[in-house]
């Protein structure tokens, strides 16, 4: 639903096997490229997609100058890549005049992860999730936010997705504090950028 309807090329960065374009495809009419770095993935991919760069991600948005997208869709990647600021910022050229991105990143202030570092003093890197082992940035609601204001962009919205509920405690103490921790229901957030003023 954060993909604009007005997007008839779409960007996908980490595209994977093509789960999400395929879906994408199926409900619009959309031209979608990906890139996917994994071979075996992005062999896959290649049937879903209408193109599809296996290459890592600063090598192909080389190879896509002069091309571009209404909408440029980082579906929990940047938290992968050792310089997100700087691929942030060669993407720009390849958004459309009026061309979105749209990211989904996960929140490390998310409660389960507060908990396990707070009331247990533990930090472990998981398989899956938002400590996962193959993270290399970790961000909060707050630094998402400065990720994209300092590459370039000016945020639209961001809301927060993949929601759970809360103890009771958890929620009290929410409360008592006026709200401080609302962000913290929230396992990641989809983020909806422009190309601002830096």
């Amino acid at each position: 639903p954060f993909v604009p309807s007005t997007a008839t090329h779409v960007l996908e960065i980490g595209c994977g096997e093509g789960e999400f374009a395929a879906n994408l495809k199926a409900q619009r009419a959309v031209h979608v490229t990906g890139i996917e770095p994994f071979a075996s993935a992005a062999s896959v991919a290649q049937s879903r997609l209408d193109g599809v760069l296996p290459l890592d991600v600063n090598p192909a948005i080389a190879e896509l100058h002069g091309q571009q997208f209404g909408c440029i869709v980082c579906n929990d990647v940047l938290e992968h890549l050792v310089d997100p600021w700087d691929t942030l910022t060669r993407l720009r050229p390849l958004l459309a005049p009026g061309g979105l991105l749209v990211a989904s990143i996960p929140n490390m202030r998310f409660m389960p992860v507060l908990k396990d570092l707070v009331l247990r003093g533990e930090w472990r890197y998981v398989d899956a999730g938002v400590t996962d082992r193959t993270h290399l940035r970790f961000f909060t609601r707050k630094s998402m936010q400065a990720l994209f204001e300092e590459s370039g962009y000016q945020v639209v919205h961001m809301r927060g997705i993949n929601s759970i509920e809360w103890p009771w405690k958890f929620g009290l103490m929410n409360w008592l504090a006026l709200g401080a921790f609302n962000d913290a229901r929230f396992q990641q957030y989809a983020c909806v950028v422009r190309c601002g003023v830096k």
